[in-house]
Parts: structure tokens; C-alpha cells; sequence
């Protein structure tokens, strides 16, 4: 399928797929939804929840281009956290792509080694990209995760349900409740009603909340403690 490299809304570049008019993130800020959805209601939610200082297991589904886990990272040194990370990708992003987006730009030029690291690292082992900052990149598809009880944090950034319906059902969301750990939680840019009852339907408990520019909601759910 066709592909380009797109500005969004905040100035940051993303991947579109023209024959879907489907983008790797958010036309009206990639960089902004990412720090909304993922960062500010995922990762540092859950940080402040937990007392103890332990490290986070941070699940990605769909690794693209990078993004997520960057901002992670930068966000790992500024709060002294310390993050074991899996991003699950079936089909990696072309390298050659990676170099046209401007996250490093937009974000922090200092980090630039950090970025071509987390791209260049192969796939299907774990590397230690900081001293806090462990990496794996797994080639699958979603529906192939075996993971139980493994992970505090879900970012669910797959292509949207208008496109990939499937990727939005009951039976992946049931991987991904088994994957989380107790009071592990799931964060997505989606909204859709039939997304929150296939995350209701498999035990989760969700919220919505205030989405990132552009959406009116997003949703969060939460694997409660096994009573």
C-alpha cells in the first residue's frame, strides 16, 4: 500500500497509508496525542499509584515508529523510573521512513543516539537502551501475544477500527487482559462504544476521559485485583 510522510496539527510528522487515509497518529498532533493518551494517562497514571519503587513493564501494541517508546524514555529519566518495555509490531517500519519523521527535532536533539538506538536495536531480544530503559522488539501479530500476568501498562496504539476492525475485539482484548498484571491498566486513543464493551465484556473496568486535541474522549480500563 502507498505511504507518505504527513505533518500534523503540532508540527510533528507521521506515516499515512493513503489507500486506508489511516495514520500512524493523529492528524491534529502527533506528539500531543502521545504525551495525552499514552504518557500522561498510562504511564505516569500508573506511576502514581504505586508506592514502592519497582520497575514498570510497559507493553506497546503496535511499535511504528518509535514515538511512545521515545517519549517514554525522556519521561523515564525526568521522573527516576525504571521501565522493562515490549513493543510488538508485525510489520516494522522501514528505517528509511524513521529518518524523514522529526521527533528528535521536536523533542530533544540530545536524545538523538537514544532514538536511532531504539531503531537499530534488532528484534526478538532484550537490550538495555538506558541503565533504566530496557528494550524488546517482537515481530507478531497481536493476536499471537502469550504473555499472562506480565505487564503494569498496555499503550493499545493499533490502527484504527474503521480499518482494522479485528484488532478491536473481544478476543484481543482478552490477551490483553491476560497479559496485565492486578491493577494493571490499558490506555487507548479510542473511544468507540464497541471497543468499551469488548474491554467490559472481558472483565475490564473502564473510563472514559478527555481525549487528546482533535477527539472528544479516549478510554482507560483497569484489571482490578482478582477477588
Amino acid at each position: 500500500m502507498k505511504r507518505k510522510i504527513i505533518t500534523t496539527s503540532d508540527g510533528s510528522k507521521t506515516i499515512q497509508i493513503e489507500d486506508w487515509n489511516e495514520q500512524y497518529h493523529s492528524v491534529h498532533g502527533a506528539i500531543q496525542e502521545a504525551n495525552h493518551v499514552f504518557l500522561k494517562h498510562g504511564l505516569l497514571f500508573y506511576s502514581e499509584q504505586v508506592l514502592e519503587s519497582k520497575p514498570i513493564s510497559i507493553l506497546e501494541i503496535g511499535f511504528g515508529t518509535g514515538l511512545n517508546a521515545f517519549l517514554t524514555l525522556i519521561e523515564v529519566k525526568k521522573n527516576n523510573l525504571n521501565i522493562n518495555y515490549v513493543g510488538v509490531e508485525a510489520y516494522p517500519v522501514d528505517f528509511e521512513e524513521i529518518n524523514q519523521l522529526n521527533y528528535v527535532e521536536l523533542i530533544s536533539e540530545a536524545h538523538t543516539d537514544i532514538f536511532q538506538k531504539l531503531h537499530t536495536s534488532p528484534w526478538e531480544a532484550q537490550h538495555n537502551i538506558t541503565t533504566t530503559f530496557q528494550l524488546e522488539k517482537q515481530k507478531k501479530y497481536f493476536k499471537d501475544i502469550n504473555a499472562e500476568n506480565e505487564f503494569d501498562i498496555i499503550y493499545f496504539d493499533a490502527f484504527g477500527a474503521r480499518v482494522q476492525p479485528d484488532l478491536w475485539t473481544e478476543d484481543i482484548f482478552k490477551i490483553m487482559y491476560k497479559a496485565l498484571r492486578d491493577n494493571g491498566v490499558l490506555v487507548t486513543y479510542s473511544a468507540k462504544g464497541s471497543v468499551r464493551r469488548a474491554m467490559l465484556a472481558v472483565g475490564f473496568t473502564v473510563e472514559r476521559l478527555p481525549g487528546p486535541p482533535g477527539k472528544r474522549e479516549m478510554l482507560r480500563a483497569t484489571k482490578y485485583l482478582t477477588k
